[in-house]
């Protein structure tokens, strides 16, 4: 089932998720969906908040980016309950998008690597070291269920420049290919 995406200015995706246990109520049909409601909207990773769910689940397919990295082909995971342990490297930007603020893209500086600790689907623990484009998008993601949404994270000035399109998104003045549930 394909669910709307919440828009910018919803106060979910300011807060900080909760855990949760493998008897979270339909689980796997949520992960499923998420997945199903992420291809439908273009996206490579999509957080449970941005479905209006405050817990720590994201989903990620980063085969998209294939060309760039061979090593992403089949790159579609599951993550509950994650814990980033390491971040190192020299920071480099890229540029991100999100889709609760659809029509904004902008340079984002990340650390290259990170080490994770996560349930994965089977809600078997995992620790895995990820690189390059597979640990920006979880970092991504990451900051979602933390609270944090990628323009948090530009200049402060390009931040202010982008005020009047933020402000669009939240009253639902934006066009998009994909169903969004605007803030009140």
């Amino acid at each position: 089932m394909i669910l709307p995406i919440v828009a910018y200015g919803d106060p979910v995706l300011k807060k900080e998720a909760e855990e949760i246990d493998q008897d979270y109520p339909f689980l796997q049909d949520l992960i499923d969906n998420m997945f199903e409601t992420m291809y439908n909207a273009e996206g490579v990773g999509l957080a449970a908040p941005q479905i209006g769910k405050s817990i720590r689940l994201f989903v990620v397919d980063a085969s998209p980016f294939e060309e760039e990295e061979p090593k992403l082909k089949d790159f579609k995971k599951v993550f509950i309950n994650p814990i980033i342990l390491e971040e190192e490297g020299k920071a480099w930007n890229f540029n991100e998008g999100c889709l609760s603020i659809p029509g904004i893209r902008e340079d984002v500086s990340r650390q290259p690597k990170i080490t994770i600790e996560y349930y994965d689907r089977d809600f078997n623990l995992v620790e895995e070291t990820y690189d390059g484009l597979a640990a920006r998008v979880i970092q991504h993601e990451y900051d979602h269920i933390e609270g944090i949404l990628f323009t948090d994270l530009i200049n402060p000035l390009k931040r202010r420049l982008l005020k009047s399109k933020l402000n669009n998104i939240s009253k639902g003045n934006v066009r998009v290919s994909y169903r969004m549930k605007f803030p009140k």
